[in-house]
């Protein structure tokens, strides 16, 4: 249920068709250059992957295997590139306050179509560091958090999420989900996230 809630709430999102299941998992329309269709497959094992890499011959779908590196990569054929591995993260505490922005930024949040977004300004109106959530169920599906390099190492993530996080309990949110690389999920272990699964990204070119 877990990784449906972080898909669900991942098209909203990401405004794209809702998932349709498939044999091995989820699958996503994306229909963008470059990510055409995605799959996610929250039990992969050696059968599912190889009927999922026989049946799947579109170029740019990206697969999202909820496994290590090590336990799927060798039943990828060559033509899928594996990428950096990716860190499915949890939390039963979300923030009901939003911590205070540093002196020089501008919170702003806004909502739209059930997407919620938030940024920090500068006094030039210069996007300092933005993210955006959606509802998968009761859970809060964080999404594209991200600093601009100029404005690195001031604790504007955390401020960003907890700014995220405060506007998904005020819409129902009793727990949060995302998906993180390995700079991110630093971050979110020391806001008290834990770790769900490891995610493995692949990518048919």
């Amino acid at each position: 249920m877990t990784v449906e809630a972080w898909v669900d709430g991942w098209v909203v999102s990401r405004n794209t068709p809702k998932p349709v299941r498939e044999p091995w998992g989820l699958r996503v329309d994306v229909g963008r250059p470059g990510h055409q269709a995605r799959h996610i497959v929250h039990s992969p094992t050696p059968e599912l992957l190889r009927r999922l890499t026989t049946a799947v011959t579109t170029p740019g779908t990206w697969l999202k295997l909820c496994a290590p590196v090590e336990a799927v990569a060798p039943y990828l054929p060559p033509a899928w590139a594996v990428k950096e591995q990716e860190y499915m993260m949890t939390t039963a505490s979300l923030s009901r306050v939003p911590r205070r922005a540093p002196d020089g930024y501008t919170p702003v949040v806004t909502t739209r179509a059930g997407v919620t977004v938030a940024r920090l300004l500068t006094a030039t109106g210069e996007v300092a560091a933005r993210g955006q959530v959606a509802l998968g169920g009761t859970m809060a599906v964080i999404d594209q958090v991200e600093t601009a390099v100029g404005h690195r190492r001031r604790g504007l993530g955390t401020v960003v999420i907890t700014m995220l996080t405060s506007a998904a309990v005020a819409q129902g949110a009793h727990a949060g989900i995302l998906v993180a690389t390995r700079d991110g999920q630093a971050l979110y272990s020391s806001l008290g996230w834990t770790l769900h699964t490891p995610v493995t990204p692949a990518y048919l070119g």
